[in-house]
């Protein structure tokens, strides 16, 4: 992919034209740039929690992309995503939403700065187009059991983010959790209705378990679900209001950005300078105390919300059996209770076990407390401290062509199982460190050596010396799967030099 152009911002990116404000299009703004380290080892930092499917049949992030549909019959929904995400994660999170169906263009965060740049970045996209736009921001990393309740809960949202408010969904909690934030409600907008949409008094921190019991208690303090409905002009104008830095940092990364396919690169230097802070913090907070630029909403949703943040809170949604174990893949229960076990391929034998949680993968196996659940980040920290490359990456890694799998190794070899997907072909290369042999067990490669070119059949081979310019190519229309040996001295992923490539990278 090349770059095609610049994008440009109006001057005053929150004046949006007059005309725009009539027929206002609801956009889905998904933001998908967490790291999810406390579900590790399922969760890594280059496959983080909302590409898995945790809980359904797609993705979290997938699940995201599609929870909007039903809405188009109610409002005018735009037939376009906007997702926020890493640029590391920029293929497979497109290759995820094309898979679920969905159109979307993909804002690339170079660097992590929270969730308000996001935000803004989102709502600087639209407003470029000199057009205004009502957002529905969503986390990419939730669950909801009851879509009917939601998207209810999106057209009173959107009904008073036409208004001119900002607007935040609150969860009346179920019980005191010390994992989420909280919402401190005021009084019912209307008084014809009193269940509808509250007045925002403030947002509290993540409580310790007495001060959840009383936020629970007193009924004035709900779960706070990170989603979140306003006028992109209105988020920009609280946003230049409360975070002048992070707006002007914004707009400048937007105004410097390239488009590349449908990705849109901000520009990297000018995003860096801006502050990291969270939507509540940037606005939310400020709102109760500084409604000039709009006022606060808080809109109940009753939908089975879920912050999938930890182990423990996927054990809570997930199908039990009468004993409360939750089995994912090849698991045995025996006398266990209350046990959450996942498995990625080995079989996990669980005898006696209470409130545990296990998961397996190729290169990893947690035990935990389900009480701990929480604290697996710390294990995660531990092991970046250490360069433990299982908090980075998994032993399938995936990439914009197929991905691979790292089945052996040793001090001066590694074996890869490498798939190809049809018509796709990685970068033309070259290592100064290691040579390569490859033999096909599957499919038909097309084989760049030097400046030969040749194909290669199913049990045939193929040998890439130290230091020649080759490329792995599937001309087929069935997979290619081939089993690389590698040996030398040194056989890192960064002794790649890319001498050509389709994707961009460097």
């Amino acid at each position: 992919m090349t770059d095609t152009g610049s994008a440009t911002v109006p001057a005053r990116a929150t004046e949006v034209r007059a005309e725009s404000r009539s027929a206002l299009q609801v956009c889905p703004v998904v933001l998908a740039g967490g790291a999810g380290s406390r579900l590790w080892p399922l969760s890594r930092e280059q496959y983080p929690k909302q590409m898995i499917n945790l809980v359904g049949e797609h993705s979290l992030l997938a699940e995201t992309a599609m929870r909007l549909d039903a809405l188009s019959g109610r409002v005018a929904l735009a037939d376009q995503l906007l997702i926020v995400c890493n640029e590391e994660h920029r293929f497979t999170t497109a290759d995820q939403v094309r898979q679920a169906g969905k159109r979307a263009r993909l804002i690339l965060e170079p660097v992590g700065r929270d969730t308000a740049p996001a935000l803004t970045l989102a709502a600087l996209s639209i407003v470029a187009e000199h057009q205004d736009g009502i957002l529905v921001v969503m986390p990419a990393d939730h669950a909801l059991a009851d879509l009917d309740a939601f998207q209810a809960a999106v057209a009173e949202g959107v009904r008073q983010a036409a208004a001119g408010h900002i607007v935040t969904m609150g969860i009346v909690p179920t019980r005191p959790e010390v994992g989420y934030g909280y919402i401190h409600v005021g009084e019912p907008i209307s008084s014809t209705e009193p269940g509808g949409a509250r007045r925002l008094n403030g947002f509290v921190e993540k409580p310790y378990f007495e001060l959840a019991q009383q936020y629970v208690a007193s009924q004035r303090y709900w779960w706070n679900s990170g989603i979140f409905i306003m006028r992109a002009s209105t988020w920009l104008k609280a946003i230049r209001h409360f975070q002048p830095a992070i707006y002007d940092a914004c707009a400048a990364a937007t105004e410097r950005g390239t488009q590349d396919g449908d990705f849109f690169r901000v520009d990297r230097e000018a995003f860096a300078h801006t502050p990291s802070n969270s939507i509540d913090y940037a606005v939310m907070e400020s709102l109760a105390g500084d409604p000039s630029v709009a006022h606060g909403v808080v809109v109940p949703l009753a939908a089975g919300w879920t912050d999938l943040g930890s182990w423990d809170t996927v054990w809570q949604v997930s199908p039990k059996d009468d004993e409360g174990n939750v089995a994912q893949g090849r698991v045995m229960f025996e006398g266990a209770s209350d046990t959450f076990a996942h498995s990625d391929g080995r079989l996990i034998a669980c005898l006696g076990t209470q409130d545990l949680v296990v998961v397996e993968t190729a290169d990893a196996v947690l035990v935990a407390d389900r009480s701990r659940a929480q604290d697996v980040k710390k294990v995660v920290q531990r092991l970046r401290e250490a360069r433990g490359s299982e908090a980075v990456t998994h032993r399938l890694v995936h990439r914009p062509w197929g991905h691979y799998d790292c089945v052996d190794g040793g001090e001066r070899f590694q074996v890869k199982r490498i798939v190809v997907e049809p018509g796709a072909r990685l970068s033309l290369q070259m290592h100064h460190h290691r040579a390569e042999h490859w033999v096909v067990v599957r499919g038909t490669a097309l084989v760049t050596r030097g400046e030969e070119r040749f194909i290669v059949s199913e049990n045939e081979s193929a040998y890439i010396p130290l230091g020649v310019a080759h490329r792995l190519e599937n001309p087929g229309k069935m997979p290619l799967e081939i089993i690389e040996v590698q040996s030398g001295s040194y056989l890192g992923e960064d002794d790649i030099v890319r001498l050509d490539d389709q994707y961009g990278r460097q």
